[in-house]
């Protein structure tokens, strides 16, 4: 992969969520958004040659993107076995190996704890609350490097969460996140969220 245009088409190619679900706040990662946080990783160091949780993985955007350019090795956990099913056909699509678990964030087993980096986007925490801190927590455990997706408007809670648990907001950006109409409370065809990417690192 010689390009973050290059990568961007071929994730804009993996398999997605055909229903999502609303308890569990699964909205598909946009592939042009996967790019740029991915690309931004892999200019930093942070994932060729390295050990990656993709955590809440969905499909797998993030881990399949991880693979195709360098990581050691991705570790993709997702409590829906729906979404494990869609990570191991895009796997199989580019003829890639990673470790697929079932598991609940709140109760991650069988994962190495010598990750590198953690790549997510977690639930924003509109149907659970404080689900995001959840993962947020839970990431904190198994990385000092994390990549995370999180509404514009949390981002005073981003800034005290990393003071409190000692990692540092390296660099942060500003993201559309369009949200297509699935669910049959979507009054729009199409609702573009606000939203900012982190790179965060544990403090030394």
């Amino acid at each position: 992969m010689n390009s973050k245009s290059s990568l961007g088409i071929v994730l804009s190619r993996l398999a997605g969520f055909e229903e999502q679900s609303i308890e569990l706040e699964q909205y598909q990662t946009p592939s042009e958004l996967a790019a740029d946080l991915l690309w931004f990783a892999y200019l930093q160091g942070d994932i060729k040659g390295r050990v990656i949780l993709d955590a809440g993985c969905g499909p797998g955007i993030f881990g399949v993107g991880a693979l195709l350019l360098g990581a050691k090795k991705v570790i993709f956990v997702d409590k829906d076995k729906k979404a494990l099913a869609l990570v191991q056909k895009n796997l199989a699509m580019h003829r890639l190996k990673g470790d697929v678990i079932e598991a609940d964030i709140a109760d991650i087993t069988g994962v190495d704890q010598q990750v590198d980096s953690v790549l997510m986007n977690p639930p924003f925490g509109t149907k659970q609350k404080h689900h995001d801190k959840l993962f947020l927590e839970k990431a904190t455990a198994f990385a000092p490097v994390i990549y995370t997706i999180h509404k514009s408007n949390t981002r005073s809670f981003i800034e005290a969460f990393c003071r409190d648990v000692h990692y540092t907001i390296t660099n942060s950006w500003n993201a559309d996140f369009p949200i297509k109409k699935v669910h049959e409370f979507h009054k729009k065809p199409k609702v573009v969220v606000e939203v900012r990417v982190y790179r965060l690192e544990r403090a030394t």
